[in-house]
């Protein structure tokens, strides 16, 4: 077999070998200002990075004042940025915000669908579980735009239509918080049944790396800040002290937050596509990062097995974190491939070579 090699072919699966699959991705690295420093395939591909913009949907809620209006805490913050895993403890949450929010689950307009941990799909199936809108692994989000339309003097009814207010200004501040006009980003519809964007992959990026420089900026200084830049680095706490809502047990997120210690975040999207930001330290000044650190990864075929393990082989090219923080994403990165049997059939090779961006 003959790969086209005019494509940025970032893994290639070997059964014995013989080659049973390749993966295209795309990778773009930014620093804090925006300015690309990495890339692999074409960092500027048009995106629609699903779950991944939760982050920034989170913060057009935030600034509609509705935390504060309405008792969320951190915790209930990291939950309107989460794919959680359906967990009860994800589920207990979400029902809580919807009270505080004056809300009811009959008011959400996602639906139940089989949880992302097959633990909990296990536990389902033995007690003859039906999901309701509540166990949507974006019912935090969901029940974070109830509150935003209420703040905002909106009707919740219909807060998840394209022209309703609450979306409105979501749209805008996605776009705003991307550096893109309005018309720079494009709309889809989530499988979750909200607006969802699409922009290009350093965009993504630069998103991330924004949370992580806010941090910084916050952490370095108690003198007062941008209502934006201390929104930002509020995101960034809340998803950075309770991983385990962000994602689950288990689940990659959580898995790399915790890892990590809070110098990055991280988040996934649907059908292939990631994006961390890394906060200013030796690791990102040698990698040629003026502070803050964005990545953004979009993997063609979306296989988000070949995705985690394309984040952990970026994260180990560019040298983020300690030898024992990256260890613990090794069950993501180099997984062995067995069958049924336990007999080893093949093996994952990762061929992404960063380019910088004075050689492109």
């Amino acid at each position: 077999m003959t790969l086209d090699v005019t494509l940025p072919v970032a893994a290639t699966v070997y059964r014995g070998d013989s080659i049973e699959n390749t993966h295209v991705a795309h990778v773009a690295v930014v620093d804090a200002s925006g300015r690309v420093l990495y890339s692999f395939g074409d960092p500027s591909r048009m995106t629609l990075v699903r779950s991944a913009a939760k982050p920034a949907q989170a913060l057009a809620v935030l600034e509609t004042g509705a935390l504060e209006r309405f008792g969320f805490d951190e915790a209930d913050l990291a939950l309107m940025c989460a794919s959680h895993s359906s967990e009860p403890r994800h589920i207990e949450r979400a029902r809580a915000m919807l009270v505080k929010a004056q809300a009811s689950e009959s008011d959400l307009r996602c639906g139940g669908h089989p949880p992302l941990s097959d633990a909990v799909y296990i536990d389902w199936l033995k007690h003859d579980f039906k999901p309701g809108a509540v166990c949507s692994n974006c019912s935090g989000k969901h029940a974070g735009m109830l509150a935003g339309a209420r703040s905002l003097g909106a009707a919740i009814a219909g807060y998840e239509l394209p022209d309703h207010p609450l979306q409105e200004h979501v749209k805008h501040t996605v776009a705003n918080v991307c550096d893109l006009p309005d018309n720079g980003v494009q709309w889809a519809i989530d499988g979750c049944n909200l607006p969802t964007p699409a922009f290009p992959l350093d965009r993504l990026a630069r998103l991330f790396a924004k949370l992580a420089a806010a941090q910084d900026e916050v952490a370095a200084s108690s003198s007062a800040h941008t209502p934006r830049t201390a929104a930002l680095a509020r995101i960034y706490r809340a998803m950075t002290a309770h991983p385990e809502l962000v994602g689950g047990e288990g689940r990659f997120c959580t898995t790399l937050m915790q890892a990590f210690e809070g110098s990055l975040v991280g988040k996934v999207g649907a059908e292939g596509s990631y994006a961390i930001g890394v906060r200013a330290s030796e690791h990102t000044k040698r990698a040629g990062a003026e502070g803050a650190l964005g990545i953004a990864i979009k993997v063609e075929d979306g296989n988000v097995g070949i995705l985690y393990a394309l984040v952990a082989e970026v994260l180990a090219k560019l040298q983020i974190g300690t030898p024992a923080q990256r260890a613990n994403l090794h069950a993501f990165h180099t997984p062995p491939l067995r069958n049924t049997m336990g007999i080893e059939t093949g093996r994952r090779e990762l061929t992404i070579d960063l380019v910088p961006a004075l050689a492109v």
